[in-house]
């Protein structure tokens, strides 16, 4: 390849907080033949700072863009439901790119490895982040290995993990005041640059995810849990559109339908928001922007999606155990283990549970809802994490149920918010209640209260539809 000699390093870029970026070696920039972004977690083609600040590197170097992702069939805990979801957005994004002029090349192997085969050539490596430990080792070993700078641009939450706290906080409540002081200087619209140089004839290959199934035949995957594509298609657009009708029908009325889980009156953005296919930015500054919202489901909203998800994220940064029982709060561990003894009315092995079959209707329909579809509404999700707690031998034994089954059949799964809300079931970012059998003084939820608070047995109706529609 003809190398491009102008002189450039990487600088800030004026339009994205200097938060947002990180230089993660000290690498001379040389003048080869194009900036690469690897791009791993945030897999999509607008409203992203990492491509942006990416594309403003090569217009000032006067370099064209590549941009990389590593597809390893080897990804913690996905299985077909995640690839199948994943390689529709990637589909997406690779074919939005190609409009911009910058080429997308999707390749088989360990991220790491494949970012470092195309490092070569790179003047420079832009890439995003990620918060769990295999994605910042993988991020470390590019930054080690290669020959260039490695600047890595924070694009999929709000407020920057270290710029929010620089610990790991005990609650949603400790966390807020410290989220909304930066909100202002961080919330604000991207305005990328269009691409100076076109990179669409670089001669470097690519698998083509224009034919989803059969990319999926080439991967070493698990195929047990189908795709669900009937009820969440990946890509940007799936997202936008999904997120407008929300929007439009649904923002209204957030605040007191948003425990009811026989409504559908929530965003359903944790798919999208855990492959990187919606920034969270985006959707915060359509609601702020939105008009005719109340004050009460503006905020509500709000508080779910920047405070609470940046709180699992500050969790899984500064909490090396994020998955393992030992990362549950000492008096959590002390008053379970202080009633591990209690007597159960109720145990279930996992295979029961996985396949919905409980003495509790509301549990099963939640499970089903889950298997079917890869969602479940969130007051249903803690309901049916604190029945696990309740049925299993041991909480340690519960606590890796939960887990498990959440990773597998949730699309969301495996990201900061499943290892926090997993965690949650057993008292993180809680406080000490009232003091029962197997709980003690974890948080407990009855069949009595989601009776007493919403419509369950619309609920249970809902689910059976959607089964039905299926069948």
């Amino acid at each position: 390849m003809e190398q491009n000699m102008v002189s450039c390093k990487p600088i800030d870029d004026p339009s994205i907080p200097a938060g947002r970026i990180q230089h993660l070696n000290d690498s001379e920039m040389k003048g080869k033949t194009y900036i690469l972004y690897w791009m791993q977690q945030s897999q999509r083609a607008t409203d992203n700072h990492a491509l942006a600040y990416a594309v403003h590197l090569a217009n000032r170097c006067r370099q064209p863009l590549l941009v990389v992702f590593g597809l390893t069939d080897g990804y913690p805990g996905a299985n077909l439901r995640h690839y199948a979801f994943m390689l529709e957005g990637l589909q997406e994004t690779q074919a939005t790119l190609r409009t911009k002029g910058i080429r997308m090349v999707i390749r088989k192997g360990k991220p790491p490895a494949v970012a470092l085969d195309l490092a070569g050539e790179a003047s420079a490596i832009v890439c995003d982040r990620g918060y769990l430990r295999h994605q910042r080792k993988w991020r470390r070993e590019v930054a080690r290995f290669a020959d260039c700078p490695v600047v890595q641009v924070e694009s999929d939450l709000v407020v920057p993990v270290e710029t929010a706290s620089g610990k790991a906080e005990y609650a949603a409540r400790t966390i807020r005041p410290k989220i909304h002081k930066q909100l202002a200087k961080y919330l604000a619209p991207l305005k990328p640059d269009p691409i100076g140089r076109s990179s669409l004839d670089l001669p470097v290959g690519s698998l083509d995810p224009g034919n989803v199934d059969e990319v999926l035949r080439g991967l070493d995957i698990d195929r047990k849990i189908e795709p669900v594509s009937r009820f969440f298609k990946g890509g940007s657009s799936q997202a936008k559109a999904r997120f407008d009708d929300f929007l439009q029908s649904r923002l209204n009325g957030y605040a007191k339908h948003s425990n009811q889980p026989q409504t559908d009156d929530i965003s359903q953005m944790s798919p999208y928001l855990h492959f990187g296919q919606i920034s969270p930015s985006y959707l915060a500054l359509k609601v702020v922007n939105a008009a005719g919202i109340g004050d009460e489901d503006r905020e509500g909203f709000l508080e779910q999606l920047i405070v609470r998800r940046e709180l699992a994220a500050n969790f899984a940064f500064y909490t090396p155990d994020y998955d393992a029982y030992s990362c549950l709060p000492s008096w959590a561990q002390e008053t379970l283990r202080e009633h591990e003894g209690d007597r159960r009315d109720y145990l279930y092995t996992r295979g029961q549970l996985a396949g919905a079959r409980t003495h509790d209707a509301y549990w099963n329909a939640a499970m089903a809802e889950m298997r079917l579809t890869g969602f479940m509404h969130n007051y249903m999700r803690m309901y049916w994490g604190k029945k696990i707690l309740e049925w299993s031998k041991t909480p340690r034994q519960g606590f890796r149920t939960v887990l498990a089954l959440n990773n597998a059949y949730f699309l969301d799964g495996r990201d900061p918010n499943s290892f926090a809300g997993a965690a949650w079931v057993f008292g993180l970012h809680d406080r000490p209640w009232k003091e029962r059998p197997v709980f003690g003084k974890v948080r407990y939820m009855a069949a009595s209260g989601l009776e007493r608070k919403c419509d369950i047995q619309g609920y249970v109706t809902k689910v059976a539809s959607l089964a039905a529609c299926t069948g």
